[in-house]
């Protein structure tokens, strides 16, 4: 991990450890442990807040609300807005690279505009993207 200061935290790993994941959440846990000790800034955008808090809202569970809310805090996740600069640097990236999801580029967008060492996903696909290391949860290692 050495020589990565800014994070970018795809949903995913989010997921992962506030739903407590059988598969990921213990080693998304470690991970995260780790940035903290080591004082990595960590970044998302204002899409993992959508996608994460969709579900909680549906089905009224204020829990995890809260909880998705107070860990941005306690971890002190940089959080950015997705503008026209983000929108165009999406717009490149899905163009050459086609079977990328509008929502995956406005990730990497985000993480190529605010300069990130790292992208962490689980998406493999997301692996062939080259302005920025992509790795996946699995592949991590501390």
């Amino acid at each position: 991990m050495t020589g990565y200061e800014k994070i970018f935290l795809d949903t995913a790993p989010l997921i992962y450890f506030l739903d407590e994941d059988i598969n990921y959440g213990a080693k998304v846990e470690e991970i995260f442990k780790e940035f903290i000790l080591n004082e990595k800034c960590m970044l998302t955008s204002t899409i993992t807040c959508t996608e994460y808090l969709t579900y909680p809202y549906r089905t009224g569970n204020t829990e995890k609300i809260n909880a998705f809310l107070e860990f941005l805090t306690d971890c002190n996740v940089q959080i950015f807005p997705i503008d026209m600069g983000t929108a165009k640097k999406a717009a490149q990236i899905r163009a050459e690279y086609k079977d990328f999801k509008t929502m995956d580029c406005l990730q990497l967008a985000s993480a190529c505009l605010q300069k990130c060492d790292i992208f962490l996903t689980n998406d493999k696909q997301l692996r062939q993207f080259s302005e920025i290391k992509c790795l996946t949860v699995k592949d991590f290692s501390l």
